[in-house]
């Protein structure tokens, strides 16, 4: 079948020779009646020559036969729009985004009509959506114009603490959310292009507290932690109070060096989230940091009761067995945690877990430079054999008393540790 009528119908339409154009389309349906787009292309045709209620008709025919067709359902809905039948137009707009979630022109009219209808809330969000949908498309102009319209649409400032109230907090985990799509492009380098898309999200919301709080995990990953943490405020300002921020503001918080400020935020994570080993293991590495090593055992030990492959849990664990000396426990996590790194093949990590095995299990070069080998000897079997232990106490009597030979710190650790055994 050549279609001759039908592509002489699109030419015409093109040229806006409406008329033309519908006398080909009704012409190739009198050849072929259930030519489901040339039922589409005669409605558009009908509306652009503002016949509307023959426009809709066609759409509806053009329906019948191919109901999967979303452009027909946005077309009809605009036309419904027209002829002022808002449920109509609502409930065409509603299917074409159920067939196609990222149908952004969709979403704009869904927007327009619920503006229409009142419902201003609801008509900001399906503008929000459509300006995102638009910037991932790299259209720009349309993106602009949904700012636009969500700009008059805003309420004023005083009556936006009274709007975010009631709403549910936003999260950052179904799978495509934008935002999810811009940290994964920044992780795998596209850092700027990333930050520039978040700036005209803000430009859409000034207020959207889950921008923020992406801006803040992209900074976190720049290592700009000042940055960060002060995008996780504003995401906590604008009633963004999800999981995710209290996790990244605290991981922030602890590369600063402020441990007490990442427990507290591990704290609020974990009251949101509170079967999240990783949490657990965050909020572990934060009480090591403190020197809290029992507190910070536990915590990894919770997390491997949700987790129990969790390899990072377990080397973890073992670093602060090591610290307060049961070298044992820590002997057996490091190698729990060799053995899940190698099945993983993550050979940099096993290799980081095997060195520190070493320290634990072998004699360290360190221990053969004081020139007395039975002052080396004594030190060793008070600390049951184990050399890290002797080369923690030795460094840390190198911190306190400075410029001494090596000699006389093996002699004071020694002295120190008889000394608190005999009290």
């Amino acid at each position: 079948m050549t279609q001759e009528y039908y592509n002489q119908g699109l030419f015409k339409a093109k040229q806006k020779d409406y008329a033309g154009a519908i006398a080909d389309f009704t012409q190739e349906l009198q050849l072929n009646p259930y030519f489901a787009e040339a039922y589409l292309q005669r409605g558009l045709a009908y509306y652009d020559y503002g016949e509307i209620l023959h426009a809709v008709a066609d759409y509806t025919e053009a329906l019948k036969l191919d109901s999967q067709n979303i452009q027909v359902y946005y077309s009809r809905a605009l036309a419904r729009m027209v002829l002022k039948n808002i449920p109509g137009a609502m409930d065409d707009v509603e299917k074409a985004i159920r067939l196609n979630y990222n149908y952004a022109a969709a979403h704009n009219l869904r927007g327009t009509l619920l503006r229409k209808s009142g419902d201003i809330h609801n008509a900001i969000s399906s503008f929000k959506k459509a300006a995102e949908l638009y910037l991932q498309q790299k259209d720009g102009e349309n993106c602009r114009l949904c700012m636009e319209k969500i700009k008059q649409l805003q309420p004023k400032p005083q009556s936006i603490a009274i709007l975010k109230t009631t709403q549910k907090p936003l999260e950052i985990t179904s799978e495509g959310d934008y935002f999810k799509q811009l940290i994964q492009q920044a992780e795998n380098g596209d850092i700027r292009e990333a930050l520039e898309s978040l700036g005209w999200a803000m430009e859409v919301d000034s207020q959207d507290g889950k921008a923020y709080c992406c801006r803040g995990v992209i900074r976190c990953k720049q290592g700009k932690f000042h940055d960060a943490i002060a995008d996780f405020n504003q995401a906590l300002r604008f009633n963004f109070h999800d999981a995710i921020v209290y996790r990244n503001r605290g991981k922030a918080r602890l590369q600063m060096g402020d441990n007490q400020g990442a427990i507290s935020d591990f704290n609020l994570a974990l009251e949101l989230e509170p079967e999240n080993a990783m949490m657990y293991v965050a909020r572990g590495n934060a009480y090591r940091s403190t020197g809290n090593y029992f507190k910070a055992i536990q915590d990894y030990t919770k997390a491997l009761e949700f987790n129990p492959n969790d390899a990072q849990a377990y080397y973890n664990r073992g670093l602060a067995n090591t610290h307060i000396e049961e070298i044992q426990n820590a002997i057996d996590d490091y190698q729990k945690a060799a053995s899940i790194f190698c099945e993983q093949e993550d050979w940099k990590n096993y290799q980081q877990v095997l060195d520190s095995l070493k320290k634990i299990t072998v004699p360290s070069t360190n221990l053969n430079k004081p020139n007395s080998a039975l002052q080396r000897q004594k030190l060793l079997r008070l600390v049951g054999g184990y050399w890290e232990i002797a080369e923690r106490l030795i460094e840390e009597a190198k911190y306190y008393y400075p410029g001494m030979s090596e000699d006389w710190y093996m002699e004071k650790v020694i002295n120190d540790i008889e000394r608190d055994r005999n009290n």
